[in-house]
């Protein structure tokens, strides 16, 4: 299955989020390109669409590979095995760390003065992403949805690698996918359009 776009993955990944119409959902995607996955899953559940501002700490030298990340409220994730097998130094980390968490701030002041937060306590969480590579940043972003007071998490995405499924739904009450193919070379190649999105963007379907 390739999808058309992010769009196209969200009303195809909302087919199989219908069971949580009944239990007063709010649909949270991750900045940038979730969100607009996320937008198509908020409008078929009649649920409102909020975000949750994450960051990925990546190899300093590999960005692209997580080895860790930040989200909202000082959540913190670090996968030691992979700090110690890429030999990253305690510096290195606070680094990467001190970049990531002004860009997080950054994010989340933008979107929070044009979108008041929506609560979470006593509600089910979705939480959305247009994919999946190593996990970390939809670890966090779970993390935070408890956090706030969600009594259910679902963590939905269009695809991801099957190796994660299982450390995932630890985090999780429900792990929801389209495609967990063996071999995921790159999310984006998953998609006919995978145009990058800006803040602009997100704030525009956050207010449609």
């Amino acid at each position: 299955m390739r999808f058309a776009d992010r769009a196209d993955a969200g009303r195809r990944l909302a087919v199989l989020l219908e069971s949580e119409r009944g239990e007063n959902p709010v649909v949270l995607g991750l900045p940038r390109g979730g969100v607009a996955v996320a937008h198509e899953v908020a409008r078929a559940l009649d649920a409102p669409l909020d975000v949750i501002v994450v960051r990925k700490l990546g190899v300093p030298w590999l960005p692209e590979f997580a080895m860790g990340a930040l989200g909202e409220g000082g959540t913190r994730i670090l996968d030691e095995e992979t700090v110690e097998l890429a030999r990253v130094t305690p510096e290195q980390i606070a680094e990467v760390e001190r970049a990531e968490s002004a860009e997080l701030a950054r994010r989340s002041k933008r979107y929070r003065a044009a979108h008041e937060r929506v609560p979470l306590e006593g509600r089910c969480a979705i939480v959305v992403d247009d994919g999946i590579a190593t996990g970390a940043t939809a670890r966090a972003a779970c993390a935070v949805a408890a956090r706030q007071g969600a009594v259910r998490v679902v963590l939905a995405v269009p695809v991801l690698p099957p190796d994660v499924i299982d450390p995932l739904s630890e985090v999780a009450d429900r792990v929801v996918w389209l495609e967990a193919p063996v071999r995921l070379d790159a999310v984006g190649s998953w998609y006919r359009d995978f145009e990058q999105l800006t803040d602009d963007d997100v704030l525009r379907l956050l207010s449609s």
